[in-house]
């Protein structure tokens, strides 16, 4: 796919500068009464994240982009969209922060956030209801890495006048592009691919259609949670790699996919054959915590999306505020790790899980 990541240009600037100027000030002058320069206060609009927000939605193949401080503060924005009594259906397995929120949700705001199985298109229209207003999916889910027919739901919700709203932190623009196959709402945890180095906290919408655009942008500015001027400077410069990173970790996690299936030690390689997110469960008699104890150039952390490879414990960690019996009825068990698979060599990340997992068996 060509999403011209190598060749966008993302400096603005009249001094010729080759790296985006970073704009913290929280106030501009007006030339005079009535007047605007189209900055008047940060929290609105700021010169570095209109940058970011006009380079993102043209690769994400948007008209509008919003900045947030956070991939949380997207869902949350958009959640502002909908009203007590609405129904929303949900990617079954899916991030557990995203199932803490819709949570609070249904209990401060009587928004209902029903769990589905998006993988199977023949029993979605059985889940709807006359509330039923948008979609909410995980196109792969987050840890077991299920891929849903995007373009199949996408049709089904433009049939009965539902809103889709697309997780898309996993793919990223650079392999999916859902608004181009006529999804509504498309969010990222920009904290994650999109800057790429584990130094920024961020988040982004993106819509085509303007009236949405305008009401989101209104809540927005409401709101407050956008993004920082040196966030929206590191998001930038994360774009300008991202297709290189992608494009490796990707390469990476296929082939630890394909080495580690049929292995001694792991019971379930559970990969999409795409992105560098891939979930292994262990074989009963190798222990998760001598596992993480051992890794050398594997790094046990909670995120995902950045250069080195990071390994995390979806059980204690990214859905710990998920109900036991939840988490069962997804299988997210105490044998299940989750790799995001990083762009350093692939011998070298194989052979520290291989030392890894000898020195993890326990019988």
């Amino acid at each position: 796919m060509d999403t011209r990541l190598s060749q966008l240009s993302l400096v603005n600037d009249h001094t010729g500068a080759t790296s985006n100027p970073i704009y913290l000030a929280t106030a501009y002058q007006h030339p005079r009464l009535g007047e605007s320069t189209g900055f008047d206060y940060t929290r609105t609009k700021n010169p570095t994240r209109t940058q970011f927000e006009e380079a993102f939605a043209e690769l994400e193949g948007g008209k509008y982009s919003l900045g947030t401080s956070s991939g949380m503060a997207a869902i949350q924005l958009v959640c502002n969209l909908f009203k007590p009594g609405d129904e929303i259906l949900v990617s079954f397995d899916l991030y557990g922060g995203t199932f803490r929120l819709f949570d609070f949700y249904t209990k401060q705001y009587n928004i209902k956030f029903k769990y589905v199985d998006f993988t199977d298109t023949d029993t979605i229209k059985e889940h709807m209801t006359s509330s039923t207003t948008a979609f909410f999916i995980e196109p792969i889910t987050n840890p077991s890495m299920m891929k849903a027919p995007l373009e199949s739901l996408i049709n089904i919700a433009k049939d009965n006048g539902i809103t889709t709203i697309i997780d898309n932190t996993f793919l990223t623009p650079y392999l999916s592009q859902p608004l181009k196959q006529g999804a509504d709402i498309v969010i990222h945890s920009a904290t994650k691919y999109i800057g790429g180095h584990n130094d920024v906290l961020g988040g982004v919408v993106t819509v085509n259609d303007e009236d949405l655009g305008i009401r989101l942008a209104e809540y927005h500015n409401m709101i407050g949670a956008t993004l920082s001027p040196i966030d929206s400077y590191l998001l930038i410069r994360g774009l300008k790699t991202l297709h290189l990173r992608v494009e490796r970790s990707q390469e990476n996690a296929g082939k630890l996919a394909e080495h580690f299936n049929n292995h001694a030690s792991i019971k379930d390689v559970l990969y999409s054959g795409q992105t560098g997110m891939l979930s292994l469960r262990l074989e009963e008699g190798y222990s998760v915590n001598q596992l993480l104890e051992n890794v050398k150039l594997c790094t046990f952390a909670e995120s995902l999306g950045g250069t080195e490879t990071f390994i995390t414990f979806p059980y204690t960690q990214t859905h710990a505020d998920m109900p036991k019996e939840e988490l069962e009825a997804r299988g997210i068990d105490q044998q299940l790790i989750r790799l995001s698979v990083g762009i350093e060599s692939y011998e070298d990340i194989k052979n520290d899980l291989e030392q890894a997992l000898s020195n993890s068996h326990t019988k």
